[in-house]
């Protein structure tokens, strides 16, 4: 296994919306339109920006308003990172767009 997969696969990190244009607005066309987003793990040296494949049956928005820009949404999904397949696994906040995230290895 990769070093970095072994790192995020190790507890939880801290995360927040990736992408080209982090925003609410694009997290919620990708959540609900796309069914593929950009998680950002911020505790690497200069980020590692991950799109995710969302598991439409293990994701939800839970609390999430996106209109008030409250609550949390639950992201569940797949990757390859580095040659391993992964499963990211993240929280994120509507009103910071930030989180905590961690990686399954497998």
């Amino acid at each position: 296994m990769d070093e970095l997969t072994q790192r995020l696969s190790a507890g939880t990190h801290p995360v927040e919306v990736g992408g080209p244009q982090p925003s609410l607005e694009d997290l919620r066309r990708r959540f609900e339109d796309l069914g593929y987003v950009f998680i950002k793990f911020t505790g690497t040296q200069g980020g590692t920006d991950l799109g995710v494949r969302l598991d439409r049956d293990a994701s939800g928005l839970g609390t999430a308003d996106f209109e008030r820009a409250s609550g949390v949404v639950h992201v569940e999904g797949t990757l390859v990172l580095n040659e391993d397949p992964v499963r990211c696994v993240a929280d994120i906040d509507l009103a910071t767009l930030s989180g905590t995230g961690r990686l399954v290895a497998g």
